[in-house]
């Protein structure tokens, strides 16, 4: 289901209008240009941990950890200071990309299937530069497919339309996030940033799989979610279907039905949340009717503080 009507400012853009190329430019423009200018240096926000190559020395702040702290400029100032570090250089990111049936839906700005697409151009933004890799397995239920890691803006650019080109899957065809993930996993990839964007809706079993990558690499997961994901509204009587089983269902919307619909999808949210922090990952959150790269830059900004042992 797509959206219709004129889109919000922020956002992605349309990629079911044929004209694929000249919306990936423009999405590429907006990520460059408001993450710029919005994160004002804090491009290393989405790196593997602190690093290990020495960076700024800074006043040190209640909740930082004293093991790095620069003796030397703290006794020259008289005033305790940390020393910061950047990140490893020549990181290597994979991108598993989950754009099954159920991610061709969207009941406010865009479909989720557009803002997965968005948050793999967001991610190769926030990776760039250095001798850094981005690679991607996709998967659209039907067939999987592998984009070698390479480097380069122009190479990022390419890689992203060919994930953007990936055929719908026809309805009825259910995802599989676990041989996504384990896609991922397997062959065993240098060490990096494992990133999975997915709506993570259906059967919670990727437990193992996720768990696999996080041992190797910093991982990150990519929350995709649509407002009629958490809640019905009230419309009367209405014609469910699911894209992934094609199963379809007559339904009146009464107070009792959505109320029972928001609880159990509040319960399933809640339950991907709890897994994804027992397996290691970080978790971004992004939904088609909110500000997709104000949340980013959010999360972006949180994660730099934690690793400063500031308050998130």
């Amino acid at each position: 289901m797509s959206t219709g009507g004129d889109r919000p400012e922020w956002a992605p853009p349309a990629l079911h209008t044929g004209r694929v190329r000249e919306a990936l430019r423009s999405l590429e423009l907006t990520v460059r240009g408001r993450l710029d200018g919005l994160l004002q240096g804090n491009h290393l926000g989405l790196v593997p941990g602190p690093g290990t190559e020495p960076g700024e020395a800074r006043t040190y702040q209640p909740g930082d950890d004293v093991r790095r702290m620069d003796w030397a400029v703290t006794a020259r100032t008289t005033e305790p200071h940390i020393r910061e570090t950047v990140a490893d250089r020549e990181l290597e990111t994979w991108v598993a990309v989950d754009l099954s049936a159920s991610l061709d839906f969207g009941t406010a700005g865009c479909t989720k299937r557009e803002l997965a697409i968005a948050g793999l151009a967001a991610v190769g933004h926030l990776t760039a530069g250095g001798g850094n890799r981005l690679g991607a397995v996709v998967s659209n239920g039907q067939e999987l497919t592998r984009v070698p890691a390479r480097g380069g803006t122009d190479y990022a650019r390419a890689l992203l339309r060919r994930v953007a080109e990936v055929p719908h899957p026809e309805e009825g065809v259910p995802g599989e996030l676990v041989s996504l993930v384990e896609a991922l996993r397997r062959p065993p990839r240098r060490r990096g940033l494992a990133v999975v964007i997915s709506d993570f809706l259906g059967r919670i079993d990727w437990q193992r799989a996720m768990r696999g990558l996080s041992a190797r690499h910093s991982l990150l997961a990519i929350e995709v979610v649509d407002p009629r994901d958490v809640e019905l509204p009230n419309v009367g009587t209405v014609q469910l279907s699911d894209p992934e089983t094609g199963k379809q269902r007559e339904v009146t919307t009464t107070p009792l039905l959505r109320r029972e619909f928001a609880a159990a999808a509040a319960a399933h949210r809640e339950r991907v949340a709890t897994e994804l922090r027992r397996v290691g990952a970080a978790h971004l959150v992004l939904r088609t009717d909110s500000d997709w790269i104000a949340d980013i830059v959010r999360f972006v900004v949180a994660r730099k503080r934690g690793w400063s042992g500031g308050v998130v």
